[in-house]
């Protein structure tokens, strides 16, 4: 089985709350006497260590599997034997949809294996629409196959199964808004200020206390917190971080401004074109993320120049907070790109990584400019931007620098967040 064929089992996406949420797909599983199972595993654990640092949550459509493509029970048991305690600490919930009797025997058969803990992790969902409400995930991929079958099963059992309630219609967003509303609601709001609110609080916050913090912009926050924050931000009222003790809040909080805006901060349109950087040339890369740049709406641009260069100073604190320009690539890749419809797959996610983490290196050859545009000062331009927006220009200091490795901190360990293959 190829590698692309590989990656039609799993699709990632996110939950309203930032984390990660892998999903795979027994439908798409080839016959058994196709598949090179150890493959499967090296697969199954290259695409979970991408994510095990963080929260995540791992959604599982048993529909599909048979006695064509069911692996044996001894490669279950090897499997979940190479899946140890890193891999099962962060994870939140294991979702099992559409279970059968085979669920029911191989649970009966792996539970004097499985802890207490890890067993809790475990919940069942008869139907789509059950696993909607509790993921609360909008725009979660289901294969179509899976589609059908859960129509199927709601026909078969459509008297004990209570019909969906009506989606009341959205209400205008509130004068004071910030989440979910557009950047150019935003700036109208504020003045004509280009960089919302939000991130300018963020960012000022975590630039004063954040920098050194190991782990900034991967751990998770309570989501009541988080709710609570965003209530206030809402409501027009002030918000002091320092009330809460964790300087991990205000970086939630920050991925849940990008995640919640109405189009992606890198736009729609720009996708495809993000996802075509690993065929360029790895000498001409910086010189093409530049030239794609150039297609955003100003406003656009401003905020993602001065978002990219906070991320540029976080990165160069990487010896402290362990965060270099390839691991905060895959913390921002699928905050700042997504398609317009359904959620990012896993072929994806390399390319929208790789361009992230070349704005993040290379964010003052990137954005540094030779001639203003749109009346931003071309002396905005500073390593770090530290006083705001920069100025957009036609051509970068030193197009076509071939990109350099990330370094990761003397001492430390880092797991190769986008494959050497693909660059």
């Amino acid at each position: 089985m190829s590698q692309p064929d590989l990656e039609e089992l799993a699709e990632i996406g996110e939950d309203r709350f930032g984390r990660r949420v892998i999903t795979f797909s027994c439908c798409r599983m080839p016959p058994s006497h196709e598949l090179n199972h150890r493959r499967l595993l090296e697969y199954l654990k290259h695409t979970l260590d991408q994510y095990v640092e963080s929260d995540y949550t791992i959604v599982y459509f048993h529909y599909g599997l048979n006695s064509r493509n069911k692996p044996s029970l001894g490669w279950l048991q090897s499997t979940y034997k190479e899946f140890d305690r890193r891999y099962k600490k962060n994870l939140k919930a294991l979702y099992v949809v559409h279970p059968t009797n085979f669920i029911k025997v191989l649970w009966t058969i792996f539970k004097p294996l499985i802890s207490h803990k890890f067993g809790r992790k475990v919940i069942y969902f008869n139907y789509l629409s059950e696993l909607r409400e509790h993921l609360k995930h909008g725009q979660l991929i289901v294969p179509p196959e899976v589609l059908r079958y859960d129509e199927k099963l709601r026909n078969l059992h459509r008297g004990r199964v209570p019909a969906p309630a009506k989606t009341p219609p959205p209400r205008p967003p509130l004068p004071t808004q910030q989440f979910g509303v557009s950047l150019q609601y935003l700036k109208d709001k504020n003045q004509g200020e280009l960089i919302p609110p939000v991130l300018r609080f963020t960012v000022t916050y975590l630039r004063e206390k954040g920098l050194r913090t190991e782990g900034l912009f991967r751990r998770s926050a309570s989501v009541h917190t988080i709710r609570e924050i965003q209530r206030l931000y809402n409501q027009g009222k002030p918000v002091n971080f320092d009330d809460y003790g964790d300087v991990h809040i205000p970086a939630v909080i920050l991925k849940t401004f990008l995640r919640e805006l109405p189009q992606p901060l890198l736009t729609f349109t720009a996708y495809e074109q993000i996802l075509g950087i690993t065929s360029v040339e790895s000498s001409l890369r910086v010189t093409r993320c530049h030239q794609i740049l150039q297609s955003l709406p100003e406003h656009n641009y401003a905020v993602l120049s001065y978002l990219m260069g906070f991320l540029h100073e976080v990165s160069r604190e990487s010896i402290f907070n362990k965060m270099n320009s390839s691991n905060l690539a895959c913390v921002f890749g699928l905050n700042l790109i997504w398609p317009s419809q359904g959620a990012s797959s896993l072929s994806a996610l390399v390319p929208m990584n790789l361009f992230t983490e070349l704005l993040i290196e290379y964010y003052e050859m990137v954005f540094s400019t030779q001639e203003a545009r749109g009346g931003l000062g071309a002396g905005a331009v500073e390593a770090g931007e530290r006083s705001g927006p920069v100025s957009r220009g036609r051509t970068p200091r030193r197009p076509g620098l071939a990109p350099r490795a990330s370094a990761a901190p003397d001492g430390a360990r880092e797991t190769p967040l986008v494959p050497e293959a693909s660059r």
